[in-house]
């Protein structure tokens, strides 16, 4: 019953903000609310604010429609130091228009969540979805990078050379399509330096992620932690060609094919910019 409800939601936020003629946008996000780090410590995180929310009210503004989904369809968490202006250039109403429409969506609420498992959206067909875009935040380090079904559905898009766009820590769910994401990423976590795979459906794409350089500026917000690899050694090993900008923290978006990659969460507005200009 609980499953029909989130379903029925779900079209009725896409029959709220779409359109007859609009494209229709799949958002793929995490379900933890935590990251593992090294020696047994833990990050509580989840999906960055602006990262989030910044397309995605460019995408209801330009009357597309959307479908939000997770691994296991439970509603994603949101990593409450995001919510700072910083992350909207100092604007605090913006922030609150954003954090706004948030709560209009419901998006984290255990009870109202329109969020659809991948399992669903598999079931009911990848075709209806003409991009999908995944955001950062913490939380994709710790399941979209190793789960089958999102690797099931990004490989699907790549096949159809379907709009794939991702932002700053979003692009290690590229890692999802190796044939063995999980042995792959158990070798960057034990500290070693992985096996590069024999095949990766983007071996030689030219992308970006959160940088080394900010990774390590960021390392503060771990609060003594240290995570287990960072996602730029993790997709550089992968077979991917890295591009970052010289200066930390502004944006940068990197577009190879299918794929739109963004550095980190100043690149979010410039992610979304290009992936309506793919939707017309």
């Amino acid at each position: 019953m609980k499953s029909l409800q989130v379903l029925a939601a779900s079209l009725a936020l896409a029959l709220s903000f779409g359109s007859a003629h609009a494209g229709s946008v799949l958002i793929v996000l995490s379900d933890a609310d935590h990251l593992d780090l090294k020696d047994g410590k833990t990050l509580s995180t989840g999906f960055y604010l602006n990262e989030l929310m910044q397309p995605v009210k460019a995408l209801l503004d330009a009357g597309h429609q959307i479908t939000f989904a997770t691994p296991q369809g439970r509603a994603p968490t949101l990593d409450r130091s995001s919510a700072d202006p910083m992350y909207f250039g100092g604007d605090v109403e913006a922030l609150r228009a954003h954090q706004a429409l948030l709560d209009k969506l419901a998006l984290t609420s255990a009870e109202k969540s329109p969020v659809l498992s991948l399992a669903r959206i598999e079931q009911t067909g990848y075709d209806r979805y003409d991009a999908v875009y995944i955001p950062g935040g913490h939380a994709p380090m710790q399941d979209l990078l190793n789960s089958p079904a999102l690797g099931r559905l990004l490989s699907d898009f790549h096949a159809k050379n379907k709009t794939t766009a991702l932002v700053c820590h979003g692009p290690i769910a590229l890692l999802s399509t190796l044939p063995d994401a999980a042995r792959f990423t158990a070798q960057l976590a034990a500290g070693g330096r992985a096996s590069k795979p024999a095949q990766w459906i983007y071996a030689g794409y030219q992308v970006t992620v959160i940088s080394n350089q900010e990774e390590t500026i960021a390392k503060p917000q771990l609060k003594g932690g240290e995570m287990k690899f960072y996602p730029q050694t993790a997709l550089e090993q992968a077979g991917a060609r890295y591009s970052s900008n010289t200066q930390p923290w502004t944006s940068k978006v990197v577009v190879d094919r299918e794929l739109i990659t963004g550095q980190n969460p100043a690149s979010a507005a410039d992610v979304g910019k290009e992936l309506l200009r793919r939707l017309k």
